[in-house]
């Protein structure tokens, strides 16, 4: 897949996955890994499983596939300062008619407007964006989630979000997002296919091709896990190891710790779990 980097920000030895001028926070955070194995399902089919979405065509992301928006629960977020210039872009997962989850480092302080766009027609402008309470920019082990609340609904299914289980290693997963591909091409919706490498509060994947990874712009989006036959949302893109998308190490805030969760459910009482 691809890497987000709406707002670039070194972390330590993390970038965040965020499109964009530089000026964003990632979430981060430490724990073992273990090579990632080949990808589980060909990147051709990764969009097809994502959620049901549309069909695939060429190869964009890294080691992914672009894919048709047109039923894609996974959208771009686009952000925005106080004076409408532009701040950076992330992708996000529509978790209930009118709230998408994202990553907290999106949301950062110079961001007053945020829009979403599903790939086809104008962006809508959000009513209002909450982020983890305790979430500091710049800072590891802080949760990493955010989400963005639209006046009206998005003509979208919302994705369950995946709290019975924190997942396995070696599990496969999908990501998705609107981030670059190895080409530097932003927005536009790709998706692929890993195995998880580590689990905890952090998910993690490797860049190990032919598996996916995630790249400038992805920030936000989801890595979903198989949750009875139903892709779910076990995490949030969060962070890379390296500055570029095709070596190191992805992380993704879990979506299964309580804080995360509780947060979630707070805020967006009517999401659907697994």
């Amino acid at each position: 897949m691809r890497h987000s980097t709406a707002h670039d920000r070194v972390l330590g030895w993390f970038f965040c996955a965020a499109l964009a001028l530089p000026g964003a926070a990632c979430g981060g955070g430490g724990g073992s890994t273990t090579p990632t194995a080949p990808s589980p399902i060909p990147s051709a089919d990764a969009c097809n499983l994502l959620n049901g979405l549309g069909s695939t065509t060429g190869t964009g992301i890294l080691n992914g596939s672009s894919c048709s928006p047109d039923r894609s629960s996974v959208v771009l977020v686009n952000l925005r300062d106080g004076s409408d210039q532009p701040t950076g872009a992330c992708s996000g997962t529509v978790i209930a008619p009118r709230a998408v989850l994202t990553a907290a480092h999106c949301l950062d302080e110079n961001v007053r407007i945020a829009r979403i766009w599903v790939g086809a027609g104008a962006k809508g402008v959000a009513d209002s964006f909450v982020f983890y309470p305790d979430y500091r920019f710049n800072t590891p082990d802080s949760f990493d989630v955010g989400i963005v609340f639209t006046p009206e609904d998005i003509p979208r299914n919302p994705v369950p979000i995946l709290t019975s289980r924190g997942g396995s290693v070696g599990e496969t997963a999908i990501i998705a997002g609107w981030g670059r591909d190895q080409s530097s091409v932003p927005a536009t919706l790709r998706a692929g296919s890993t195995t998880l490498s580590a689990v905890g509060t952090l998910l993690e994947t490797r860049y190990a091709p032919p598996s996916s990874s995630v790249c400038s712009g992805d920030s936000g989006g989801p890595i979903l896990l198989d949750a009875g036959g139903a892709w779910s949302v076990g995490g949030i893109t969060s962070a890379t190891s390296n500055n570029v998308c095709n070596t190191g190490t992805n992380f993704y805030q879990a979506i299964r710790p309580s804080a995360v969760s509780d947060f979630i459910r707070q805020h967006v009482p009517n999401v659907i779990e697994r």
